[in-house]
């Protein structure tokens, strides 16, 4: 191959042995994808408790290795599945237990969960994953998604989403009404079945019970109303058989077959029925049936519509209308130059064509993954150089939010032994460049810096900047004018969403360009907000800082990034690379408290004298 393989998961929410369109799509990708050289890990949870078992100690002990050419299934535990119904169990600890530790110890390159609602497999996944995430969306329904929890806690998970995809346009529709964002179309495609050379007396129907129980009932009754004197027979798949409210007529009996298998009743069918009424369509069925040669009949849903060309391969009748349903199949069992018009209309999708797909969104992720190796003839100036502290983010009296001087900020650096930090106020560079000429008074090296407001898409540092940058550009704009200062683009507490800060798609936008990440910020609330950001700096390969964000001199100290000492930007970002973040446990409550006093709740006359007394010692001390 002329690329790398990469190490792929694909999680599915329903159980392994379900016959689930979700199912068949990820088996029939994963084995497509294996057999072009990539890792394969299907990830589902089972009913099987010895592949439970057995999975959950390939976990524990680390050996994941999928067999050349072969997906690897692990059933992560027994789980129920996620779309069932209104109300949905939370996912046993046991099962959340083993996809974190699964996703703690394979080395993926991909994590791709399909219908990754909550509670799920799927969204553990999404959850625990440090790698690239893509999410398939299949068909959903309208009351599966309008009755998500805490829709807006999921519509944050889905924010870890790297690439969206959908396997229908209808599908695409829907989850962009309550969860905006650009979906991908990825069609499922269907493995043809060979019919049989000769066709029979009789036109045959086939029923796959793979919708919900009543679509069942709707074609039995259908039945009842089909002329007995026309050619037609009907194979039914249904664990169940016959419905109860729905019993077969006498004259039917003999024209009316149940089987175990769903393929079985596919096998030499003349004409599918799929007559979900909209709680649970199964559009991956109709073209299964297509590439058996078969016709459908569907209930006009939007996800059987496009499946059917709008009717140019398939007929259709509006949900539950069981006399325009039985009016279809007389059509079809008459006419068979319909029938044959709407075989040859059909052009069901090789899996082998799904799979080239899904294989070059993996490739456009990966190559936006920023060069790990850096630049070696950079790193060998480097060596042996003393180690510095450093701190990449704080702010002076030139930041409308702050009051310490650059003075005081000087002289504290140099008490708490750093040896480079970063102005970086608000918007302003005069701070930075003020403490850039008075720096070596007090043996702290500067770098000149700001943090930039965009236009409604969060907030972003410049470091080695020389000009100003205005506020209100757009992110993309902001990015272009650091780069043309010959600057390093630095993105400040990424996913706090009590700051400002870009939304995950904006930051998706400028990722090629982002030279590296705050991935820890004490003024940062919620811990989990740290841990996204490094969890993104480390998928994307992009050097990881740290910065106090401090707006009053005593929460300098609470991080150091300790790195080799550097001389400019390309140093600077090389040095970046072997760094190692120093944390120390500090009260967030504390300097909020100093920063109020020293700025709102100080009225301006008394701040100024306060800052000259401030200067002064300072200055005294250097």
């Amino acid at each position: 191959m002329s690329e790398e393989p990469l190490s792929i998961a694909q999680v599915t929410p329903y159980p392994w042995e379900d016959r689930h369109d979700v199912n068949a799509f990820v088996d029939r990708v994963s084995q497509e994808l294996a057999s072009r050289g990539h890792r394969v890990l299907v990830v589902a949870p089972s009913s099987s408790q010895a592949l439970v078992r057995e999975s959950r100690k390939a976990v524990r002990n680390g050996t994941l290795e999928p067999e050349p050419g072969q997906a690897r299934v692990l059933a992560v535990g027994e789980a129920l599945p996620p779309l069932a119904g209104r109300r949905r169990a939370a996912l046993p600890i046991d099962v959340a237990r083993t996809i974190s530790e699964l996703f703690e110890r394979a080395a993926l390159d991909i994590c791709h969960v399909h219908e990754p609602f909550a509670p799920s497999v799927a969204s553990t996944a999404l959850r625990h994953s440090q790698a690239l995430n893509v999410g398939t969306f299949h068909a959903p329904t309208e009351r599966v998604v309008a009755t998500q929890v805490a829709r807006k806690v999921v519509q944050l998970v889905f924010g870890r989403l790297d690439a969206r995809t959908a396997a229908h346009g209808a599908t695409a529709d829907l989850l962009r009404r309550f969860f905006p964002g650009d979906y991908t179309i990825v069609a499922p495609g269907a493995d043809p079945l060979a019919r049989p050379a000769e066709a029979g007396p009789r036109v045959r129907i086939a029923f796959v019970e793979q919708e919900e129980r009543g679509a069942l009932r709707l074609f039995l009754r259908a039945l009842r109303r089909v002329d007995p004197t026309l050619p037609w027979e009907a194979v039914v798949h249904s664990e169940r058989g016959p419905s109860s409210s729905t019993p077969l007529r006498t004259d039917l009996h003999e024209r009316v077959r149940f089987v175990d298998d769903p393929q079985q009743a596919l096998e030499g069918a003349d004409v599918l029925v799929a007559a979900s009424d909209g709680v649970a369509p199964a559009p991956g069925l109709l073209l299964r049936a297509q590439a058996a040669g078969a016709v459908p009949v569907a209930s006009r849903l939007t996800v059987y519509e496009e499946a059917l060309d709008d009717g140019e391969s398939g007929l259709l009748f509006e949900p539950n209308d069981v006399v325009t349903l039985a009016a279809q199949l007389a059509r079809l069992i008459a006419d068979p130059a319909l029938r044959g018009r709407l075989r040859d209309a059909a052009r069901p999708r090789p899996w082998s064509t799904v799979a080239d797909e899904v294989e070059r969104l993996y490739r456009t992720l990966t190559a936006r993954r920023h060069d790990a190796r850096g630049k070696p003839e950079v790193a060998a100036r480097l060596r042996g150089r003393r180690t510095i502290d450093v701190d990449l983010h704080m702010h002076t009296d030139h930041s409308p939010d702050c009051a310490t001087p650059v003075e005081v900020l000087l002289a504290t650096a140099r008490a708490q032994g750093f040896g480079a930090i970063a102005v970086t106020d608000h918007n302003e560079i005069s701070g930075a460049h003020e403490a850039a000429a008075k720096a070596a008074d007090y043996g702290i090296k500067v770098i000149v810096g700001e943090e930039v407001k965009t236009a409604r898409q969060g907030e972003v540092i410049g470091l080695f900047l020389h000009e100003r940058i205005p506020r209100g550009l757009t992110l993309p704009e902001t990015v272009a004018e650091i780069r043309s200062q010959g600057g390093v683009v630095y993105v400040p507490h990424p996913f706090d969403r009590m700051h400002s800060v870009p939304d995950y798609e904006h930051l998706l936008g400028v990722v090629e360009d982002v030279d590296a990440i705050e991935v820890y910020n004490p003024r940062v609330a919620i811990g989990s907000f740290n841990e996204e950001a490094a969890r993104f700096a480390a998928k994307y390969r992009i050097p990881a800082g740290a910065g106090s964000d401090a707006h009053v001199a005593q929460g300098l100290g609470s991080v150091r990034v300790r790195m080799p000492d550097f001389d400019g930007p390309e140093e600077f970002l090389e040095s970046l690379r072997a760094a190692e973040i120093v944390t120390k446990p500090s009260s967030l409550l504390y300097v909020q408290a100093l920063k109020f006093l020293e700025t709102k709740a100080t009225p301006p006359g008394a701040r100024e004298r306060r800052r000259e007394r401030r200067v002064r010692r300072a200055i005294r001390k250097a």
